[in-house]
């Protein structure tokens, strides 16, 4: 968990911090133009309120399918396969891919943008398949090898779109 949080705040600070020197040499004055700083920063906060709104969702339901008995906040000891966990098994995931770009959209760095924030990006998928799969393979076993199977690890089917952003209400597709 701790690994995962000092993931994150390298992410965020790190992005921040190199885009702004990779800035400082490929577009100098970028950060002068108080138009590219609107925008940038409006879409920023429009795509972080969608990325805080799926982790919300996904968490919760998470939190009510994951989890049996009395066991530590952030830990699951049952797979989730209903709701969005039915469409696919990173749910959480593909909404907090977005974050890094959320960031970088938000601080109005040109190289964190198009360059530091897809790389996170790719980093997170690395770290999804190479750590989180192995870890529910160890936690759940041959359940787990069939829910593989079953549910893509992303859809982007609108009505899993839907289920990500509005939860677990019934949502017409």
């Amino acid at each position: 968990m701790y690994f995962r949080l000092a993931i994150w705040f390298i992410f965020i600070f790190g992005g921040i911090a190199g885009g702004y020197y990779l800035d400082s040499l490929w577009f100098p004055s970028a950060h002068a133009h108080l138009l590219w700083h609107a925008l940038s920063l409006a879409a920023g906060i429009l795509l972080l309120r969608v990325v805080l709104r799926v982790s919300r969702n996904t968490g919760r339901a998470l939190a009510k399918q994951g989890r049996k008995g009395d066991i530590p906040r952030m830990q699951t000891n049952v797979l989730a396969r209903d709701g969005i966990y039915a469409c696919m098994r990173h749910p959480m995931h593909l909404g907090l891919m977005f974050f890094p770009i959320s960031i970088a959209l938000i601080a109005g760095s040109p190289s964190f943008i198009m360059l530091i924030a897809p790389v996170e990006m790719l980093l997170m998928l690395v770290m999804i398949f190479s750590i989180e799969e192995k870890e529910a393979l160890r936690k759940f076993g041959d359940d787990y090898r069939r829910y593989r199977r079953e549910v893509p690890a992303f859809s982007f089917r609108w009505s899993c779109l839907k289920k990500l952003y509005y939860g677990e209400i019934d949502v017409k597709a």
